[in-house]
């Protein structure tokens, strides 16, 4: 963000009770200087895969979820950072628009898996169901070469985020939720497609921008990449464009009123029950 927002985004923050810095997320050619990336692996293609080339005892040795990355990068607040060659795992890849189509082997393992060889994970009752919403989801290709995330006041005056990511328990959620409607005139601004985490951080919002849409996306739900956020915690991604409206009107919200201030009573009451130290 701009220097001169810096502490218009502060106070936004302290009023909506939020004690981390929102995430940035754009793609860029140039590696962030600080960051974390997955380990360096190869990204097998369809091809590779029908011919059968794949490597998976090597793959999974550097296995690793988009949002375990991202996790670690939030408590140091650097940038999470990911590209070809460094995906964390195949679902990252193909939600972060590195590799399409996807894989038959995740396709079915996403599912009901293979009889005998593979268990599935059973979060979709087929493959061919799994297939098509592959196909229909369709994410972009990454534009260039590195997908990052870090924080909005690591963000250079040069660079601007493509969308704007919350990590949050449902309290400060539901401030930004019933907030929309100060950066977009659509009542249905809030969407929660089905996905993996790191694809309703990336995949669907990107989906909608494409389509001529600013929704914000919730996210989080998938099971997989529970573990690697905080307690009763979501994501809520908006658009660059939502976010600095809602910024520059939150003044005229329901966040300056004594409602409002009861909701921060409970955000208080909820850091004081699932306190960890990082």
């Amino acid at each position: 963000m701009a220097t001169e927002k810096t502490e218009d985004l502060s106070r936004f923050l302290e009023t909506l009770g939020y004690d981390e810095e929102p995430m940035g997320m754009f793609f860029t050619d140039i590696e962030p200087e600080k960051g974390l990336a997955p380990k360096p692996q190869y990204l097998p293609t369809a091809a590779d895969e029908a011919a059968g080339n794949v490597d998976w005892a090597a793959l999974h040795k550097s296995w690793s979820c988009v949002l375990s990355t991202i996790r670690r990068a939030r408590k140091r607040r650097i940038a999470a950072y990911f590209e070809r060659g460094r995906y964390g795992c195949l679902g990252g890849a193909f939600f972060l628009g590195f590799n399409k189509p996807q894989l038959q082997s995740v396709v079915n393992y996403v599912s009901t898996g293979v009889p005998g060889v593979l268990e599935g994970e059973r979060y979709v009752p087929s493959p061919e169901l799994m297939r098509r919403y592959c196909e229909e989801l369709d994410p972009e290709p990454a534009p260039k070469r590195f997908c990052v995330f870090k924080p909005l006041s690591a963000f250079d005056p040069a660079e601007k985020p493509e969308f704007v990511n919350f990590f949050a328990r449902p309290e400060v959620i539901s401030g930004l939720h019933q907030l929309v409607l100060f950066g977009a005139d659509d009542l249905e601004a809030v969407m929660s497609p089905w996905s993996a985490g790191c694809g309703n951080l990336v995949a669907w919002p990107r989906k909608y921008k494409r389509q001529g849409q600013l929704k914000a996306c919730l996210g989080g739900w998938d099971p997989s990449c529970r573990k690697f956020l905080k307690i009763d915690e979501i994501t809520f991604t908006l658009p660059i464009e939502m976010f600095r409206l809602m910024l520059e009107r939150w003044h005229e919200s329901f966040l300056t009123t004594q409602t409002w201030q009861s909701v921060r009573r409970r955000i208080t009451e909820s850091a004081d029950v699932w306190w960890r130290p990082d």
